[in-house]
C-alpha cells in the first residue's frame, strides 16, 4: 500500500480519538514552536535591548498579522479544499488546488511587499507607534517585510502537509524553523549587537528554511500529493474555491491587526507606551494558548474534512466533540496559570521596569478572565470552516474579535481609563461565547438527524 492510500484509510477507518491525539502531537509541538517567534523575539528584546524597543515591536504585531492572514487566506483554504477532496478520493483536484495555492501565494506575497513599503508610515501611526519607538519599529519592520514571501510560503504549504495527514513531518518543519530562531536571536541581539534588526533577521531566515522545506516535501515521495508544473495554470474556480473557505482565517487576522491597533492607540491615550509593551506580553501568552487551541483545530481539520467529504457524519460528530472538550480544558488551564502566577510571566520579558510590570500583571489577570469559554468558540468556529459553511465561520470569527470587540473597546475606556480597556476582551468573550452556543447546538442537532435518518444527507 502507497503512502497515499494508508493516509487515507488511515482518516476513514482509524478510530476518532486515536487519530486526534496522533494528530494534535505534532501539530501541538509545531504550533507551539511557531509561536515562539514573536514570543522569543519579544524576551530577547526586552531583556537585551528594553522596555520602550518592546512597546515599539509591540506595535509592529498588527501588521504581522496583516501578513499572516494573507498565508491563512491561501493556506487554510486551500488545505481544507484537499481534504474534502481527499475525502473523496479526487487526487488530481487535490493537486490543482496544491499547483494554484502555490501561484497564488507568491503574486500576493510580492503585492503585500511592495504596498507594505509604501504605507508602512501610515500603517505604524495608525497602530499606534509613538515617536520615541517608531524608530525600533521602523527598523524592525522594514526587514521582516523584505521577507513576506518566505513567511507566507512556509506557513500556507506546511498546513497542506497537515492537512494530508502528514502531521509529522508538519511538526518537523516548525522544529527546522523554529528551533533556528531560537538559536540566531541571542546570537544577533546579543554577540552582534544588531539589536531589533538582529531579531527580525533571526525571524525571515528561520522563515526562508521553512519555505524550501515544505516545497521540497511536495517535490518529494513523502506527499500524498504533488506538485506538478501542470498545475500552475490558475484556474478561476479553484481559485474561488480557495478563497471562500480561506476568507473566515483571513478576515479573522485582518479584524485581529485592527483591532490590535484599536487597542495600542487606547492603550497610549490611557496608559502610555509602556501600556503598548504590556500588551505585547498579553498577545505572546494569549497566542501561547491560543496555538495550543488551533493544534486541535489542526488535528480535527482533516478528520472533520475528509469525514464530512465522504459524509460519515458518525466521525464528524465525534472528532467536533472530542476538540470542543479539549480546547475547554486547554483553556481554563491557561486561565489559571495566568491568574496565579501573572507577575512571573511578565518578568520573563523585562525584569527591570516597575511600570511595566505592575501594568502587566493587571492587564494579565483582567484580560484573560473569560478564557475559560473561549476554547469552544475557537473550535465551533473553525467546524464551520472544515466543512466548508465559510459564511457561518466568517460571522462567529468576526463576532468575538470585531463585532462585539471594538464598539466595548472605544466606549468602555471613557469611563474606566485603562482598565476599561483590558476589560474590552472578556466583556467580548462572554457575550460571543452565548452567540457561538446557540450555533453549534444547531448544528449537533442537524448532524444528529443525519446520523439517525440518512435518508436527508442526499436531500441536504
Amino acid at each position: 500500500m502507497s503512502r497515499s492510500q494508508r493516509n487515507i484509510d488511515e482518516l476513514e477507518n482509524v478510530s476518532v480519538k486515536r487519530l486526534l491525539w496522533k494528530y494534535f502531537l505534532p501539530s501541538f509541538a509545531g504550533v507551539i514552536l511557531n509561536s515562539l517567534y514573536n514570543i522569543v523575539d519579544r524576551i530577547f528584546i526586552g531583556q537585551g535591548v528594553g522596555a520602550i524597543a518592546l512597546s515599539g515591536i509591540s506595535a509592529v504585531f498588527p501588521v504581522m498579522l496583516i501578513v499572516m492572514g494573507f498565508g491563512m487566506l491561501i493556506g487554510i483554504g486551500s488545505s481544507v479544499r484537499i481534504s474534502i477532496n481527499l475525502g473523496k478520493k479526487d487526487i488530481n483536484r487535490a493537486e490543482k488546488v496544491l499547483g494554484n495555492s502555490v501561484v497564488l501565494i507568491f503574486i500576493i506575497s510580492v503585492f503585500i511587499t511592495i504596498l507594505g513599503f509604501i504605507i508602512k508610515v501610515p500603517l505604524l501611526n495608525m497602530f499606534g507607534v509613538s515617536d520615541e519607538t517608531f524608530g525600533y519599529a521602523n527598523s524592525y519592520l522594514n526587514i521582516i517585510l523584505s521577507g513576506t514571501a518566505f513567511g507566507m510560503m512556509g506557513f500556507a504549504l506546511n498546513n497542506v502537509i497537515r492537512s494530508e495527514g502528514n502531521a509529522k513531518i508538519a511538526m518537523y518543519s516548525m522544529f527546522i524553523s523554529a528551533g533556528l530562531n531560537m538559536l540566531l536571536d541571542p546570537l544577533f541581539i546579543f554577540v552582534f549587537d544588531m539589536g531589533v534588526k538582529g531579531a527580525a533577521w533571526a525571524t525571515i531566515i528561520s522563515q526562508l528554511a521553512l519555505a524550501i522545506w515544505v516545497l521540497n516535501h511536495f517535490l518529494s515521495k513523502k506527499s500524498v500529493i504533488s506538485l506538478h508544473f501542470k498545475n500552475f495554470k490558475l484556474d478561476r474556480k479553484i481559485i474561488w474555491y480557495i478563497l471562500t473557505i480561506g476568507f473566515a482565517p483571513f478576515s479573522m487576522q485582518i479584524a485581529a491587526s485592527f483591532v490590535q491597533g484599536t487597542f495600542n492607540t487606547q492603550l497610549i491615550k490611557f496608559g502610555g507606551d509602556i501600556a503598548v509593551g504590556a500588551m505585547g506580553i498579553i498577545i505572546s501568552i494569549t497566542m501561547l494558548i491560543l496555538m495550543s487551541i488551533i493544534a486541535i483545530n489542526m488535528a480535527s481539520q482533516p478528520i472533520i474534512g475528509f469525514s464530512h467529504g465522504s459524509k460519515n457524519y458518525k466521525r464528524v460528530k465525534e472528532a467536533l466533540v472530542v476538540s470542543l472538550w479539549a480546547a475547554t480544558i486547554i483553556s481554563t488551564c491557561g486561565f489559571l496559570v495566568v491568574e496565579l502566577f501573572p507577575q512571573t510571566i511578565v518578568k520573563l520579558f523585562n525584569h527591570e521596569s516597575s511600570e511595566l510590570l505592575e501594568i502587566g500583571t493587571t492587564g494579565l489577570r483582567i484580560f484573560l478572565c473569560a478564557w475559560p469559554i473561549v476554547g469552544f468558540q475557537i473550535v465551533a468556529s473553525s467546524y464551520y470552516q472544515a466543512t466548508g459553511k465559510a459564511g457561518t465561520a466568517v460571522f462567529l470569527s468576526l463576532l468575538r474579535q470585531v463585532i462585539v470587540l471594538i464598539p466595548i473597546l472605544i466606549l468602555i475606556p471613557n469611563f474606566w481609563g485603562l482598565t476599561g480597556v483590558w476589560l474590552a476582551g472578556p466583556i467580548s468573550d462572554a457575550v460571543s461565547g452565548i452567540v457561538c452556543g446557540i450555533f453549534i447546538l444547531f448544528e449537533f442537532r442537524k448532524i444528529n438527524s443525519y446520523i439517525k435518518y440518512p435518508e436527508l444527507i442526499k436531500s441536504s
